[in-house]
């Protein structure tokens, strides 16, 4: 009985701290774009110079904005949830960059979709 109890807490163990990896928060530095833009280019061969030099007017035209966005990172596209979009948003709207706008994103990720809870702008020296 104690070698099964033994085991069970062991078990137990295991899938706690599984279960907390789960929810680890991250910092996605990357390139802003709408989801409209990034789905159209996303397979073309330079996909990652136009991410780079995506304009902000474009991101914020009305067929582009109601598409939400995304932040392309190392080769990845995450599409961002409801906070994150109208972060996003509010961001675009605020910043003086006119193309390529460079952020770091916290939150979490879960399948292709970053959970949001702060995105900021970084400026490059580009």
């Amino acid at each position: 009985m104690t070698r099964k109890l033994f085991a069970f807490a062991i078990i137990l163990g295991f899938a706690f701290v599984l279960y907390a990896q789960g929810d680890k928060s991250v910092r996605i530095n990357g390139y802003l774009i709408d989801n409209a833009c990034a789905s159209a280019h996303v397979k073309d061969a330079n996909f990652n110079e136009r991410a780079k030099k995506h304009s902000t007017s474009c991101a914020l035209m009305p067929p582009c904005e109601g598409s939400g966005y995304a932040v392309y990172s190392e080769g990845k596209l995450y599409k961002l949830d409801k906070a994150g979009n109208e972060s996003a948003e509010a961001l675009l709207k605020e910043t003086d960059t006119k193309n390529g706008v460079m952020v770091a994103v916290d939150g979490t990720v879960e399948g292709e979709t970053l959970h949001v809870t702060k995105i900021t702008e970084v400026k490059t020296t580009e």
